[in-house]
């Protein structure tokens, strides 16, 4: 009994628990044309999230139509007969003013979208109706909202955590806008991280037994739907003292980077789109140009993008459309030489992004062991020629190019979550875009604009740094803005936007200074401190106004008698207080150099042996050696001291979602989930009811329900669901979803008894015959068992005659109220009440397992008991004395083996065997007696 409570109490408090923190995780790969979703959660592996469709990616594409959001396939569907209303390539837009170079080639290419500037940010939205648009934020959450269903239905548990995929070239204030989209879905981003770092690290965590202190240069190719990018990355194990002892660990690092934000698929089938419908304008079926007409150009789009699969296995394909424009159907043959002259220019570029990411990492192709095909685009076969001509060997295709980026985001968000522990990979990722700090000095010339790097080409971060201004005694600005770009090829300088990313001003320098002057203080000047994070965000840590004062010997011998003095007190018992100092940083020798960028601060090595050595000195020594030392031997001390500097920061770019406009986009979207939900509801209560009614009149008609029911009640159950069917097709198709269900409850209440009956039926047999089965083997037990008591066999009396006779009456009683039963039940009607239930022989089959298991568990715990060694009359009980060779020998009496353990039976049958062992021992009793 005492088990069975201790279990109810923990089952009463499990119940109770929810679940704060959950322990899944997700990685969202978000591009242009596809979106993979991956999630990890306890018990199953890194796992791609399947659709409704139980596909592995997903069209990013999502669109509105009479009050409905559709996503993927069926967003697609929806964009070919409304193109106005399906929006996708959207990644192409987020954190982009309305007069972006990109915006402007989006509107080139998808003529038919109504994009307006949003008035305070200066952005754009995509303008639905008079009352309904939609920001690239806003549209971008939905689908990453989306991805979290998909991944909650596999994990089969609440997601809040996720790392997201994000183009390598993405500048500062798009990878803020998809920080906050994912917010606006409701998720936590533990990380952005860069497509190709995921890429490299998926490839890694699967060779990482072959990587050696030797590097290993892999170079990823990566082409998408709209844009291409090419990584050199390293692989090599390297020693880490993250612990007590040096580890050994795989690690890539990112070398070099090119990129081309406009090469693609996308352009690919752009291109083959305007060709089609050119042809289709040149056989004049119609007097109407088909470029004019927004959903012929979406047929067409479609069209395109599927003969450019085809064509990259096939040398020769027809494009096919029925009723293209005006009811007039189109088709022409397209072959594999007329798209590679369509794209010629294009594919003349797909060697530029290889001889970038080499320039930048300082390398050549001698170096690099495997070139890896990733992204669609490289599917193309003039794409692989181009690149295999390019680097002179042959290309790798051993990777899975639409899910790689995906699988290593998920393993980042399994090792940054705290629900998982994985074996350790290093990933350092490389700065794309250098970041400099600009300032105004003044000199003897005049104004003179100065510039300091602060993360250059390719530096690897997450890092700190910090640059000083030592010549300002007066409040100030600087800027912070991209460095040498001068490097990129004009189009990607133009792609990048404004090379500005924020000003910021110093506020209280000239009251700092006035503060901290004096003949023994040296001014250091000014150190702001910045960090770019693991995603790759740039980060104002802040500002502080540093000077270094020396105290002097008769200072410094004050302060250290006041220290000489607690000590005493500490000792001595006094009730004063003792003085304590802020502890004082000292300044590291590489922040002394003028407006440079530097390291993050460190305290001088020789300060912390000092202190060091000081802290292992017994306390009663220390403070005898302050106040016992003479001044003579004190030196000055120089001590560090910062002041904190106020600054505003001012975006020099397109703003973030403020708090008013970010709470007016979170209920926009809450507003459409849940009329979604709404709607998803309603067509599932639909479906049940219409289900329920087809199948119970199919079922009417079948001999078991017809002979389990009484006339009446049968006839009452088909006119309520012929009433209901009618009433779907008239004035019911309308109906919300509450009238779905209250149908469909009424329903199942008139069909409770009729479907119990017919269950009972149904399933008796079977368990009768379970019944039957378990009574033979209690029998056949039972007749083993008597021959194991202590009255059959005293030296195996593993049960008594009370458990016996127990299990003996069990079995008969059981047998008796299965035939009467089973007689009872036969005698009567199909349709009138059961007598024999399945419930009722589920519990006399539970009974008779419970005692039979309880005999057996018994019988595997029980162990023989030891029998003793008779001892001589002639021994002592003590000790036996003899005589050997004239002297006496002491024989000990041998040590009495010990009694064999007791074994408990289960907690929830002591109960039962102490009111069994009372009666035996009662028996056992009148027996001596008799």
């Amino acid at each position: 009994m005492k088990l069975s409570l201790n279990l109810a109490l923990l089952l009463l408090c499990y119940a109770g628990v929810s679940f704060v923190n959950s322990l899944a995780v997700m990685s969202v790969d978000l591009g242009s044309e596809w979106m993979k979703v991956g999630y990890v959660s306890p018990g199953v592996p890194m796992e791609i999230a399947l659709n409704k469709e139980s596909k592995r990616k997903t069209p990013a594409v999502l669109s509105f139509r009479d009050n409905i959001r559709l996503f993927g396939e069926d967003a697609q569907t929806v964009g070919v007969r409304f193109p106005k209303q399906a929006f996708s390539y959207l990644l192409d837009l987020i954190g982009k003013s309305i007069d972006h170079p990109l915006v402007k080639l989006y509107q080139k290419r998808f003529p038919h979208y109504n994009i307006v500037e949003e008035p305070e940010r200066k952005t754009i939205l995509f303008k639905i109706d008079d009352e309904t648009s939609f920001s690239v934020e806003e549209l971008i959450a939905q689908m990453l909202g989306k991805a979290k269903e998909f991944a909650e239905a596999g994990a089969q548990q609440p997601i809040k955590e996720c790392v997201l995929t994000v183009p390598g070239f993405f500048n500062q204030v798009e990878r803020k806008a998809l920080f906050q989209a994912a917010e606006l879905a409701g998720l936590k981003v533990l990380q952005l991280i860069n497509d190709y770092t995921a890429v490299a690290l998926n490839y890694g965590i699967f060779r990482s037994k072959t990587f050696n202190e030797t590097a290993q240069y892999i170079m990823f190719y990566d082409m998408g739907a709209s844009s291409t990018t090419a990584t050199l990355v390293s692989y090599q194990s390297v020693k880490t003292k993250d612990k007590p002892y040096v580890e050994i660990h795989p690690q890539s690092t990112i070398l070099g980077v090119g990129i081309d934000r406009t090469l693609g698929g996308l352009e690919m089938q752009i291109r083959l789109r305007n060709y089609l419908a050119k042809k289709f304008n040149e056989m004049k079926k119609t007097k109407n140009d088909v470029f004019k007409n927004d959903r012929s150009m979406a047929k067409l789009f479609k069209e395109a993008g599927r003969l450019k699969n085809v064509l990259s296995a096939n040398a020769e394909h027809p494009a096919q459309i029925e009723g293209l424009l005006d009811e007039k159907d189109f088709k022409l043959p397209v072959t594999r030489e007329t798209f590679e002259e369509l794209c010629q220019d294009l594919f003349e570029r797909v060697s530029r992004p290889v001889e970038q990411a080499l320039k930048n990492a300082h390398l050549t192709m001698d170096v690099v062991n495997h070139v890896v095909l990733v992204g669609a685009g490289t599917r193309v076969p003039k794409v692989q020629e181009h690149l295999k001509k390019f680097v002179g060997q042959e290309l790798a295709k051993n990777l899975n190019t639409d899910e790689a980026a995906a699988m290593g985001a998920v393993y980042k968000a399994a090792d940054l979550s705290t629900g998982f522990k994985v074996a350790k990979f290093i990933t350092k990722d490389a700065v794309v875009y250098p970041v400099q700090v600009t300032f105004e000095r003044s000199t003897e010339e005049g104004t003179k604009q100065v510039k300091r790097t602060l993360f250059g080409s390719m530096n690897p971060y997450p890092q700190k740094k910090i640059i000083t201004f030592n010549k300002h005694t007066s409040d100030f600005s600087f800027n912070v803005n991209y460095a040498d770009l001068e490097n990129l090829p004009a189009e990607e300088r133009e792609y990048l936007g404004s090379p500005n990313i924020s000003e910021y001003h110093l506020i209280g320098v000239a009251d700092a200074l006035k503060k901290n002057t004096g003949e023994n203080v040296e001014t250091k000047g000014i150190k702001a401190h910045f960090t770019m994070d693991e995603s790759g965000i740039l980060n104002f840590v802040n500002a502080e106004f540093v000077v270094e004062k020396t105290i002097s010997p008769d200072e410094e011998e004050g302060t250290l008698s006041k220290l000489g003095s607690t000590f005493s007190k500490l000792f001595g018992g006094e009730d004063e207080k003792p003085v304590e100092e802020k502890p004082v940083k000292e300044e590291s020798p590489e922040e002394k150099q003028s407006e440079e960028p530097t390291t993050e601060e460190k305290p001088e090595k020789v300060e912390k042996q000092k202190d060091t050595k000081e802290t292992k000195k017994p306390v009663n020594e220390t403070a005898k050696n302050v106040t016992e030392k003479p001044t003579k031997d004190l030196k000055p001390k120089v001590v560090t001291i910062k002041e904190p500097i106020k600054t505003k920061e001012q975006l020099l770019t397109v703003n973030a979602l403020d708090k008013k406009q970010f709470a007016k986009s979170v209920e926009k979207i809450s507003a459409l989930d849940k009329l979604e939900n709404e709607i998803n509801r309603r067509a599932t209560a639909l479906n049940n009811l219409e289900s329920f009614v087809i199948e119970i009149q199919n079922k009417l008609d079948e001999d078991e329900y017809s002979k389990a029911g009484n006339p009446e009640e049968i006839a009452k159950i088909k006119a309520a669901c012929s009433e209901v069917s009618e009433w779907l097709y008239d004035e019911g198709s309308d109906a919300d979803a509450d009238t779905y269900e209250k149908k469909l409850d009424d329903l199942n209440l008139l069909t409770k008894d009729l479907l119990a009956r017919v269950f009972e039926h149904k399933e008796r047999p079977e368990a009768i015959k379970a019944l039957n089965s378990l009574l033979n083997h209690s029998s056949n037990f039972l007749l083993s068992a008597k021959n194991v008591t202590k009255t059959t066999n005293p030296e195996k009396d593993i049960f008594t005659d009370v458990e016996i006779e127990t299990l003996e009456k069990l079995i008969k009683d059981t047998e008796e109220w299965r035939d009467k039963s089973v007689k009872e039940q036969d005698a009567i009607k199909k349709n009138q009440p059961i007598k024999l239930t399945i419930k009722s022989i589920m519990d006399k089959m539970a009974a008779l397992d419970r005692e039979v298991k309880y005999l057996l568990n018994k019988a595997k715990l029980w162990k023989p008991k030891k029998v003793e060694k008779p001892v001589k009359e002639e021994s002592n009980t003590t000790e036996k004395t003899e005589e050997k060779d004239g002297e006496n020998v002491v024989a000990e009496e041998e040590e009495k083996e010990e009694e064999p353990a007791t074994i408990e039976a289960p907690e929830d049958k002591k109960d039962e065997i102490k009111d069994k062992k009372i009666k035996s021992e009662s028996k056992d009793d009148d027996h001596s007696e008799l």
